[in-house]
């Protein structure tokens, strides 16, 4: 459930310390809208208008992709400090949303920027504009990967990628999900992700326990 909390320029820039300019984050306390949600809420969803862009304070989002058939693919995750560029394009152009964003973690908090003055800031303040461009950037550079993944590696490649960003996300290297949950987001079945993490067990690489599992290293 959504709640709302207050925020202060100096606190905005402790978590975003690129976003420099005074009059920028006092425009972000006054518009800004800063909320605390809890795992498995849906932020951004299929077909949606994206009213407010969001800014991740802590926590973890899981950003997800739809084919026609229903079948979703994982595509990355945005933690501290980070924004959803791909919602960004949605503000811009006023058009429904491809991507669905789901909160990973309880008391994830961001802070959601308005679309209008998502728009204007980039031209009244450098910071704000790098900060963007940064984002496209670094999501252009996982998606590419992703590409990757699913062009030029087996599923063992794969699964250890996903389940390496998932506990970099959650800054743990305990991963609490179900083998369906992992299933549904590598867009495969969970007998087949059963099977190579028992392999990757073997190979001691992670360790199995009921709905959990532990890598051995996730840095």
């Amino acid at each position: 459930m959504k709640s709302t909390f207050l925020l202060n320029p100096m606190e905005i820039r402790q978590h975003f310390p690129v976003l420099t300019e005074p009059k920028l984050l006092e425009a972000i306390v006054k518009v800004g809208v800063p909320m605390h949600l809890g795992a498995g809420e849906v932020l951004i969803d299929y077909g949606g208008y994206v009213k407010m862009m969001p800014l991740v304070l802590s926590g973890s989002i899981k950003v997800l992709r739809e084919d026609e058939e229903g079948n979703e693919l994982f595509l990355y995750y945005l933690r501290h400090s980070d924004v959803c560029s791909m919602s960004f394009s949605c503000c811009m152009t006023n058009k429904q949303s491809v991507i669905k964003a789901v909160v990973e973690e309880e008391q994830t908090t961001i802070i959601g920027i308005p679309v209008k003055e998502v728009n204007e800031w980039l031209g009244q303040y450098a910071s704000w504009r790098n900060y963007i461009l940064s984002a496209f950037d670094q999501r252009m550079y996982e998606l590419v990967k992703v590409i990757d993944d699913i062009a030029f590696s087996n599923m063992d490649n794969r699964l250890m990628n996903y389940l390496k960003k998932r506990a970099e996300a959650l800054q743990s290297s305990i991963i609490t999900a179900t083998h369906q949950e992992i299933a549904y987001d590598l867009n495969t079945s969970r007998e087949v992700i059963s099977r190579l993490l028992k392999k990757l067990e073997k190979m001691d690489k992670v360790k199995l326990s009921r709905n959990a599992i532990s890598l051995s290293t996730f840095k």
